[in-house]
């Protein structure tokens, strides 16, 4: 059987602490239940947060990267994927994810968030602007999930699998 892909998403240098320690959590929490998480793969805020959890529970971690530099992959990345292809390699981050989680929000995983939806992704919001959960939940009323804390989005995910499952 074919492993369950989380994509988390989220900024990196314009993270918030709230965002960092939502991103570790989700990963631990993403490790746990047996997922492979997949993130853009940068060693500045989300993405590292998000890596660095899912590690400490001993989780699988891709990372996805805008270029082919060593030295900004985050330390807990397994398997890194350098694109060469900046800000499109996004459209492989959402593609390869069986889920979409957006943590916090900038320009970067907006552009995520959208092409998810294009895909016809299912995209779970965990962030505290009112603006892009209700500009987002306007495109597409149905793929878009807006939850308040990491728990809740780790049971959305569980949702969306199991309905996704029985399809």
């Amino acid at each position: 059987m074919r492993q369950i892909i989380i994509g988390v998403m989220g900024s990196g240098e314009k993270a918030t602490a709230t965002d960092i320690r939502n991103a570790y959590k989700l990963g631990e929490l993403i490790a746990q239940r047996g997922w492979t998480l997949l993130t853009g793969g940068r060693n500045a805020g989300v993405m590292d947060a998000v890596n660095k959890g899912a590690k400490s529970a001993n989780g699988l971690t891709i990372g996805i990267l805008p270029r082919e530099n060593q030295k900004d992959i985050s330390e807990a990345v397994d398997i890194a994927i350098f694109t060469d292809m900046g800000n499109a390699r996004n459209n492989i981050n959402v593609l390869s994810s069986d889920v979409v989680i957006a943590c916090g929000m900038g320009a970067g995983t907006a552009s995520e968030v959208a092409l998810a939806l294009k895909a016809n992704k299912q995209v779970i919001l965990l962030n505290d602007d009112d603006e892009s959960k209700m500009f987002f939940k306007k495109l597409s009323p149905t793929n878009i999930y807006v939850v308040e804390n990491v728990s809740q989005a780790i049971a959305t995910v569980e949702n969306i699998l199991n309905n996704h499952l029985q399809q």
